[in-house]
């Protein structure tokens, strides 16, 4: 078994390009459909609101996006993989308190998967309002619209559990096709009225926040055309650096000629109020108009799909990561890493679905939406200091000053979408559940491994060595395996030791004692063997990547095979000759699953923590199940949990009369 590395190659192909315009830029992407109608709302159209809202979100493009993004963060790649969470083990070993911004950063990017599909699917709906005959049907926030948008995301999700190797492949040139469709409507409307231009310069940005009305809180709207930059970093390992800063390239220019055109058309377009209209829709020919809806409705699918993929994998890292409980994986497909998780498909399912039926139409979600990414985007800011000091070494004046550029514009966005809360009191429900649970996980399970007292193994090898010679004692198993958290070749948990030789001894011919060690790189499998007693006592270290599943069974008996293939272990034969009949190895895995004991008095935090992490742990797998151990080679042996015993019994002994 070697070592594994997935990470996508950066060789750069029209095919490659073609996927990372379908994987990568879904979200960002699908973001003309609502942002200049949350720019404007129920305001006067006027110059220096049109000037200021194009200027701020080209502006916004170039630094959030392009220079953060797409030219700093993506550099921060563990062995091809992007994400938070890659960025949290690349630099976790510089600063212990980098815990509690990571959680917050996977908690507010895990909760913005539940708005972001509805608000994108019924934007690109509602556009069916204006196709002819159908105004007074499709209307916004009206019982028949929204039962559109909850169909087309209910059977979004359902068909998660079969996968999307197939209909993928369709994502490239769909998206082609949308950005192509930005880039024509944008010059067509840029050659009518070129004096739209002149909005690329920073200083009309720069008069809408000091001097208009308010226009500082426009960044709230204005944050929403960057949204999706986020994402794109998640999704580094799909398909490598060099196709997403190329393909950026072509985004990018369709994006802002699409902003550009719809300036354009609001300066031009003769009425002082927006009345409801959608200044995307207006700018498209009448009769392109159901073809753009359907166009657009495919993309925002794909975006909400991008952005499903993304929580699964979300979720599995911080599974591996010991951030969340372990929960049920599966592979629908034989794309690699491609992952479906039932219980987060229907959190979010059930979570867009209400956000939909909640606020009912687009308008109303755009004041909702963009509080959750700003902070994800404040997280890896301060993620990426450590990784650019430490990783790569930059001057500390550097990384000064791109913590006071970024840090600067990112809490400006934060403030004006902070007035969004009100809008989205519901919300924090669901972003407050999901960061109890991974700190509570997490901060538990180091509380229960503080209580983990390792011994040297070479002590009890003579102790080990005599009981499986000893023909008094029933055999337990021809193979006993204990999954071990010690890393050290020659270390071991007591408790193993209490388990084997307590109560009744538990007698074999072989003791395993196998280790899982989840490494910072992403996709690696390799293992090593240490015999502390020839064909005895052997202990084996299996090194999985944090994105790997584990099927610790399978590595396990496939490690067996080399071994006795290359004559370096002799499997016991059994004293009773049923081996004559079936010569497969007997292996009984023992699992130690500790419960929390009677004989605790808590503090308030610790037993709050302890109790949860207890409660959350009956909720989620079985440690066979999650180890991928079949029930039928596994042993569970009960260990009470004392973290605190009570000492203060007083009991007295009653008088006989």
């Amino acid at each position: 078994m070697t070592t594994a590395n997935s990470s996508i190659k950066t060789k750069v192909t029209a095919a490659s390009l073609l996927v990372a315009l379908g994987i990568i830029y879904g979200d960002i992407g699908t973001s003309p459909l609502y942002v200049f109608r949350a720019i404007i709302g129920d305001r006067n159209i006027e110059s220096s609101l049109v000037y200021g809202g194009v200027s701020c979100v080209f502006w916004t493009l170039v630094f959030q996006t392009t220079v953060k993004y797409i030219w700093l963060t993506l550099r921060a790649d563990n062995h091809g993989e992007g994400g938070i969470f890659s960025l949290y083990a690349l630099v976790r070993r510089y600063g212990k308190k980098l815990v509690i911004p990571t959680i917050l950063g996977a908690t507010t990017l895990l909760a913005d998967g539940i708005i972001t599909p509805p608000i994108s699917v019924s934007s690109a709906v509602e556009g069916l309002g204006m196709v002819k005959g159908l105004e007074n049907i499709i209307v916004p926030g009206n019982g028949l619209t929204i039962g559109i948008v909850v169909g087309i995301l209910f059977l979004l999700f359902f068909f998660q559990r079969f996968g999307t190797a197939v209909i993928g492949k369709l994502f490239g040139p769909i998206m082609t096709l949308w950005f192509s469709m930005l880039l024509i409507v944008g010059i067509n409307e840029i050659a009518i009225h070129p004096d739209i231009i002149k909005a690329l310069n920073p200083i009309y940005a720069y008069n809408l926040l000091v001097f208009y009305p308010n226009g500082f809180w426009l960044l709230g709207a204005v944050f929403l055309c960057t949204t999706g930059a986020e994402a794109l970093y998640s999704d580094l390992g799909h398909c490598g650096i060099n196709n997403i800063r190329i393909s950026w390239i072509f985004v990018k220019t369709s994006l802002v000629i699409a902003y550009l055109g719809q300036g354009a058309w609001l300066m031009h377009q003769g009425q002082t109020l927006l009345n409801d209209r959608n200044p995307f829709f207006e700018i498209i020919p009448h009769w392109f108009l159901l073809p753009s809806i359907i166009i657009a409705t495919f993309a925002t699918i794909i975006a909400s799909q991008a952005l499903i993929s993304g929580s699964f994998t979300l979720i599995s890292e911080a599974m591996n990561l010991n951030f969340w409980p372990r929960v049920s994986v599966k592979q629908p497909s034989d794309s690699k890493g491609q992952i479906y998780i039932p219980s987060v498909n229907s959190m979010l399912c059930f979570g867009c679905i209400l956000m939909m039926v909640y606020f009912k139409k687009s308008a109303h979600m755009e004041a909702a939406y963009g509080f959750s990414i700003t902070i994800t985007m404040m997280m890896t800011t301060l993620l990426l200091t450590y990784f650019i000091r430490y990783r790569l070494k930059w001057n500390k004046i550097y990384v000064f000053i791109f913590l006071l550029v970024f840090g600067a514009i990112e809490i400006s966005f934060f403030i004006a979408n902070v007035a969004k809360i009100k809008e989205r009191w519901m919300f924090l429900f669901f972003e407050l559940f999901i960061f109890l649970v991974m700190y509570v996980w997490y901060y538990a399970r180091k509380i229960n491994n503080g209580f983990t007292k390792f011994i040297e193994l070479g002590k009890y090898s003579a102790q080990l060595t005599e009981l499986s010679e000893d023909d008094a004692i029933p055999k337990f198993a021809t193979h006993l395996v204990y999954l071990t958290k010690a890393n050290r070749r020659h270390e071991l948990e007591d408790k193993i030791m209490r388990s084997i030789f307590s109560k009744k001894p538990k007698r074999a011919d072989v003791y395993w004692f196998l280790h899982i060690n989840r490494t910072e790189d992403p996709f690696t499998l390799s293992y090593d063997v240490s015999e502390l007693v020839d064909d005895k006592i052997i202990k084996v270290n299996i090194n999985v990547g944090f994105r790997v599943q584990a099927r610790t069974e399978l590595y396990f008996k496939k490690i067996v095979q080399e071994l006795v293939a290359n004559k370096e272990l002799n499997l016991h034969n059994r004293p009773d000759g049923s081996s004559k009949y079936n010569n497969e190895p007997d292996f009984k895995f023992v699992v130690l699953e500790k419960f929390l004991s009677v004989e605790n008095e808590f503090a308030v935090r610790e037993g709050l923590i302890l109790k949860a992490y207890f409660f959350l742990k009956q909720l989620g797998l079985s440690d066979e199940r999650a180890f991928g151990l079949d029930k039928c080679d596994v042993e569970v042996e009960l260990i009470p949990l004392v973290y605190h015993p009570i000492d203060t019994i007083h009991l007295d002994r009653a008088k006989r009369p």
